[in-house]
């Protein structure tokens, strides 16, 4: 496809949508940072995040450059990075550069530049991962049987649990179950047998079913074997979701986000009026401000834009006409989808609390520029996607 034709073919509806949700986020971090506590003075996050969002537009263009097709001929060598930087953090080698914030050991951070979250690339890294390999299997496995899909299968499993893994005992949960949404959203699309896929459903509703049974009849063990666990986390932001007031320690954050959503009512208190201190505001907990400062008007707004951009996704994916490109767009989408919902819920307590940004709006460099790559690729698929007379 020559140049004239892909620029033609670029989606300006989906590069509409993100720029309005990047005026939101820009916006949103302005009129929080104020509110900020002392330790924040000075940090300008306005202005961090209005770099990190060029420096995404400069790698989406940079994205935009080859045929997707050939992210097939760096996906190992991506994959290897991105295992060896998850590995280091595992050995907290080297040292100096490791970084550790709330008990997590997750981040890189350099002198000048700050810190990078090798988490956040690896979502865009497992999707390219995994996709390749169904495309190869596919392609081998013309005619399809229950061997050669569980042999998928298993080569999918191989791909995602070790980094699953390291990103679980960084501890990162969050992290985790993106990567996990992410894989099984993959999985569904895969051509895998739906016997199969409900079979591997059933046995992990059950698990989690005899988890949950284990913590209620024996909560005292499972308790103390989590808190003397890499997992000690769990527990207490499970116990500060069900009941917060009960206990405050790690339901404190659950009861201010609450605070500040209902306390924006229906039109909200307006631009920078915001009374009810919720911490990491900016980050992970951006949603509140939102809310708060312009109520159920607001906070649905942002909600659609979501939901629009999520359509978008579908829509292209749906649209391509090669396997390959329409396996990468459905990885980005049960990346977004899971984080949305997630950031969202774990703000009006439908969902316990985990540190997952808000795709777009919370201030953070890695996170940022993760969702701008993601999107690039999408892009990078529609642009490229051949339409036919009689299609």
């Amino acid at each position: 496809m020559n140049n004239q034709n892909m620029r033609s073919n670029i989606d300006y509806t989906l590069i509409f949508i993100v720029i309005l949700l990047g005026c939101v986020s820009l916006f949103t971090i302005h009129t929080i940072e104020p509110t900020l506590p002392p330790k924040y003075d000075g940090s300008n996050f306005v202005l961090k995040q209005f770099a990190w969002y060029v420096g995404g537009a400069i790698l989406i263009a940079l994205t935009m450059i080859l045929d997707y097709d050939r992210f097939k001929q760096i996906t190992w060598i991506l994959y290897g990075a991105g295992m060896v930087s998850l590995l280091m953090l595992y050995f907290r080698f080297p040292a100096p550069i490791i970084h550790e914030a709330n008990n997590a050991v997750s981040w890189f951070k350099f002198p000048g530049l700050g810190t990078i979250q090798p988490a956040e690339f690896m979502k865009v890294i497992l999707v390219l991962a995994i996709a390749h390999v169904m495309v190869q299997h596919n392609n081998k496995y013309v005619n399809r049987t229950i061997k050669s899909d569980l042999y998928l299968l298993v080569k999918i499993m191989i791909i995602a649990l070790p980094p699953m893994g390291l990103i679980a005992v960084q501890p990162d949960l969050g992290g985790f179950l993106v990567l996990a949404a992410i894989t099984a959203c993959m999985v569904l699309v895969s051509g895998i047998r739906w016997r199969i896929i409900f079979s591997i459903l059933a046995i992990g509703i059950g698990v989690i079913a005899a988890g949950l049974a284990a913590w209620y009849f024996f909560p005292g063990p499972i308790a103390d074997y989590l808190e003397e666990s890499v997992f000690g986390h769990v527990s207490s932001r499970f116990y500060g979701w069900l009941d917060p007031e009960q206990h405050l320690d790690s339901g404190y954050q659950l009861i201010y986000a609450m605070l500040a959503i209902g306390s924006g009512q229906l039109f909200g208190k307006g631009i920078s009026d915001m009374e009810v201190y919720v911490p990491e505001r900016h980050t992970d907990m951006i949603f509140t401000g939102i809310s708060e400062q312009f109520g159920f008007i607001g906070a649905s707004l942002v909600v659609t834009l979501f939901f629009l951009l999520i359509y978008r996704l579908i829509h292209i994916a749906l649209l391509s006409n090669d396997n390959y490109g329409s396996y990468l767009v459905t990885g980005m989408i049960g990346m977004f989808t899971y984080q949305i919902f997630q950031n969202i819920g774990m703000s009006i307590q439908l969902l316990p609390i985990t540190g997952l940004p808000l795709p777009f709006l919370s201030y953070g460099g890695s996170s940022t520029l993760t969702y701008l790559l993601a999107i690039g690729i999408v892009l990078n698929v529609h642009s490229r996607t051949r339409k036919y007379m009689f299609e």
